[in-house]
């Protein structure tokens, strides 16, 4: 649930991805180039270059030359033979860029003859018909099964109304959340073959008439966990919190780091919300495997489509809107045997858990929450990948 509920997520490479295959085989660079795409921060036209924010996480310095060609794709094409050509002046921070030339000896430096751009307008818009059809034709469920045969998956939706599917998965484009983080920005190319069962699968795709089946499009994938647990300390210095699983009675420690959702609930407003979702706990175990949507989210830090997440009465859409707007949590004030949840990739026994979200004041929760041989069953506590479309 680390990518607000409302926040707008950078998609990766939006429009102008469809043209980078185009674009990298031009002949106007040379083979072994650097292909960098991303969004600029900066323009410096004096000094002829741009600050990028590369998708793949790195800051590049892209140099211009005065024979530089600048492009920019008109909104909805993708096709590099419609895009218009503009000046270094119509430039601007807040606009994607897709370009390609050789990678200086720093790594970060890349000299380039031809620039493509889409305007930071258009890609707000683009964010925002990619959010409305994934709220329109996106599902979010747990990979139940895995047949790489038929190249499909079995995924058990979340919800009261729970539904199992069958995803053909045959052509449709993979990513999945890298181990630290949710926002889909983050999130690498990936295959069929890395979808394991237990699994938080997000799909966008067309249903079949009857509604058992779903051509995907996009599916991004990811292995969550959402633990409860009491501390045991905690070192505000490192980031570290030692907990008791109250699920697993084990020893675990989490570790929460800048890009981590820090928040304490009101006790009020805690004991309300477990009212509220006390009902949908009892036969709703759906939900117990998960993280948040930035957010597929998404999740960004953006949230949206392809936030892994789900709005809805008693939802965590209405968690999201919850978490939002309480107080930050300062690791400094957490007390031994205080209640927390925290939502975080799945690690090994002994690893610590990389917390996406990491809630105090929850003791509520927990007290509604029903009991199984003992242990707090989760199922009423749907933190996330907080994302802006409906489950189903």
């Amino acid at each position: 649930m680390h990518v607000p509920h409302r926040q707008v997520k950078k998609m990766k490479l939006l429009g102008i991805m469809a043209c980078a295959v185009a674009f990298s085989a031009s002949a106007q660079t040379p083979s072994g180039a650097k292909l960098v795409a991303g969004e600029i921060t900066a323009v410096d036209a004096s000094a002829k270059q741009f600050k990028v924010k590369g998708d793949d996480g790195v800051n590049y310095n892209i140099a211009l030359q005065d024979n530089t060609i600048y492009l920019r794709m008109p909104l909805g094409e993708t096709d590099q033979k419609k895009a218009v050509r503009i000046t270094l002046a119509d430039v601007h921070a807040g606009d994607r860029l897709i370009t390609r030339g050789p990678l200086a000896d720093d790594t970060k430096t890349v000299t380039v003859r031809t620039v493509i751009t889409m305007a930071k307008g258009d890609v707000a818009q683009k964010q925002a018909r990619d959010e409305a059809d994934w709220q329109k034709r996106g599902i979010t469920g747990i990979a139940t099964a895995v047949n790489a045969g038929s190249k499909e998956i079995i995924v058990t939706t979340r919800g009261r109304d729970s539904k199992t599917l069958t995803i053909d998965a045959a052509s449709a484009e993979f990513h999945r959340y890298a181990p630290d983080s949710t926002r889909f920005a983050d999130a690498k190319p990936s295959s069929l073959a890395e979808v394991q069962p237990g699994d938080t699968v997000r799909v966008l795709g067309d249903r079949s008439e009857d509604g058992t089946r779903v051509k995907a499009q996009e599916i991004v994938s990811g292995a969550f966990e959402t633990i409860a647990g009491t501390v045991i300390s905690a070192d505000a210095a490192t980031g570290e919190v030692r907990l008791t699983n109250l699920q697993t009675k084990k020893t675990v420690t989490v570790k929460t780091t800048s890009n981590t959702m820090l928040r304490r609930i009101d006790e009020q407003v805690a004991t309300m919300l477990a009212r509220r979702m006390r009902p949908a706990a009892g036969g709703d175990a759906s939900a117990q495997a998960g993280p948040p949507s930035e957010g597929r989210g998404g999740a960004d830090g953006g949230a949206g489509g392809r936030g892994v997440g789900g709005r809805g009465p008693g939802g965590s859409g209405d968690l999201q809107q919850v978490l939002e707007r309480s107080p930050q949590l300062a690791l400094a004030d957490l007390k031994k045997g205080d209640a927390v949840i925290v939502s975080g990739a799945k690690a090994p026994e002994g690893v610590p858990v990389m917390a996406f979200s990491f809630v105090a004041g929850v003791e509520p929760f927990l007290a509604a929450a029903p009991r199984t041989a003992g242990q707090v069953n989760l199922g009423s506590w749907n933190l996330e990948i907080s994302g802006g479309s409906a489950e189903q």
